[in-house]
């Protein structure tokens, strides 16, 4: 499915290739104060906030003969005017309407292509004399906007949805299908580097009785045979036990746990490695927060499970404790495993790649919206103070962890219990699982939403 097309079009030196630039992430365009610098129609991919679409910057719209320089690029202007599927008029706030803006809303508003219109250089009280000039137009409202530092680009975004957003399979993360990077962590001496030497099936890294053997975050690249026969590549970390801080006095231990805390953040999945003989202590639950924290995919293995004693209940009580512990994020993955007899691991290598799948998955700007009508309907947000708060699109702004912005007026005072709600629905919508989700508030600074 091809994407949708925006033209940029506007009177010369109005802030169309600064958009364009910051449109497309790049400095495609040049841009200078000499007006004219654009002549022929530039084309470029966009992103905003997560929906993907075609972007054209043309030459500044003068009223010249149509045999002159200018007359020529006014045509390339007008054929992309054609073929877009909408076009963002974009005025100088600070300068005001001229003639020239007029006459150029006169030929959009005959053109048959819907317009969004767009007051550039909006930042700071100078420019709202020209913000309600832009109101005569017969264009709507216009939305107040800085190019050239990026303010009010959830308007933007709530403007150009309606036209820009088509149904499209999500893309495939590039990385996805790369190396799983797991790392395992945990207390001293819960069996992390015994669990991935037999993993690996060699003895790769020092074992023992004695606590704190490993010093080093130690990389492993390796392969697994899933279920299916297939050779699944994994970068297994080993990393540091992470001990209380009051019990860390050495300076070198202290290094090892801060040397731990980068692999959780280079992991994409990490394994909290728990000793089924010893149960779930605050240690663990402190590093699980920590993970969470940071964004990363987690797994809890409860290790040396082929001695674990009261096995049921022991189970139940860690899981139950989780629950309580970890209350931001229901059901961690919990699974049993045995690194002395391998019990357990292809199961726990199973649920870590349907993890990362999770951690990975991009949802479409409208399978979103389709779900926010369902969940504001079925429980619309409170009016706290009398005010009522008015949610009106959400975007997926990036995966790992999966992140979210609500644009709407007021979001910002959306009490955390009623993010909670929109986040869990979320989960359960998108099969997201226990994976971390951020949702963002953005609430509109459109000064004519007065609502």
């Amino acid at each position: 499915m091809s994407r949708p097309t925006v033209a940029i079009i506007g009177r010369p030196n109005v802030g169309k290739s600064t958009l364009f630039n910051r449109l497309v992430g790049k400095r495609l365009a040049l841009v200078d104060d000499q007006p004219g610098v654009t002549r022929d129609r530039r084309e470029g991919d966009a992103d905003l906030l997560g929906v993907p679409f075609r972007i054209i910057d043309t030459a500044g719209f003068e009223d010249e003969d149509p045999a002159s320089l200018p007359g020529r690029m006014r045509v390339q202007t007008e054929a992309a005017v054609r073929e877009a599927d909408v076009a963002l008029f974009m005025i100088d706030a600070r300068a005001g309407i001229t003639p020239l803006d007029e006459e150029v809303a006169r030929w959009l508003r005959s053109s048959g292509t819907p317009i969004v219109l767009l007051a550039n250089k909006a930042e700071g009280r100078a420019a709202e004399p020209g913000i309600h000039e832009a109101m005569a137009l017969g264009l709507g409202d216009p939305v107040p906007f800085s190019a050239e530092h990026g303010e009010g680009i959830g308007d933007l975004f709530e403007a150009l949805l309606p036209f820009i957003d088509r149904e499209e399979e999500a893309e495939d993360d590039p990385d996805e299908e790369g190396p799983l990077k797991l790392a395992v962590v945990g207390r001293p001496n819960a069996g992390k580097s015994t669990l991935i030497n037999r993993m690996i099936g060699q003895d790769r890294l020092i074992t023992g009785p004695e606590a704190g053997i490993t010093r080093d975050s130690i990389a492993i690249d390796y392969e697994w045979e899933d279920f299916e026969g297939n050779m699944r590549p994994i970068r297994l970390i080993d990393t540091a036990g992470m001990r209380k801080r009051a019990k860390v006095q050495e300076k070198l231990e202290s290094m090892s746990v801060v040397d731990a805390l980068r692999a959780i953040d280079f992991a994409e999945v990490v394994v909290l490695l728990l000793d089924a003989t010893r149960g779930l202590e605050v240690q663990d639950l402190k590093i699980a927060d920590k993970v969470l924290q940071e964004g990363r995919a987690l797994v809890i293995a409860l290790n040396k499970w082929d001695v674990a004693e009261n096995a049921s209940s022991l189970f139940n009580g860690v899981k139950g404790a989780l629950d309580e512990g970890l209350a931001q994020v229901k059901g961690v993955p919990l699974l049993t495993v045995s690194a002395a007899t391998g019990k357990g691991l292809d199961t726990l290598l199973k649920v870590a790649f349907e993890t990362r799948e999770a951690w990975s998955r991009r949802i479409t700007t409208g399978q979103l919206n389709r779900w926010f009508e369902r969940a504001i309907e079925a429980n619309p947000p409170p009016a706290p103070g009398g005010k009522r708060i008015k949610p009106r699109y959400v975007t997926q702004a990036k995966t790992r962890p999966p992140s979210f912005i609500l644009f709407g007026t007021r979001v910002d005072l959306l009490p955390k219990s009623y993010e909670r709600y929109l986040v869990n629905s979320m989960r359960k919508e998108f099969d997201f699982g226990a994976v971390p989700v951020r949702l963002t508030m953005r609430p509109s600074k459109n000064p004519f939403d007065r609502e």
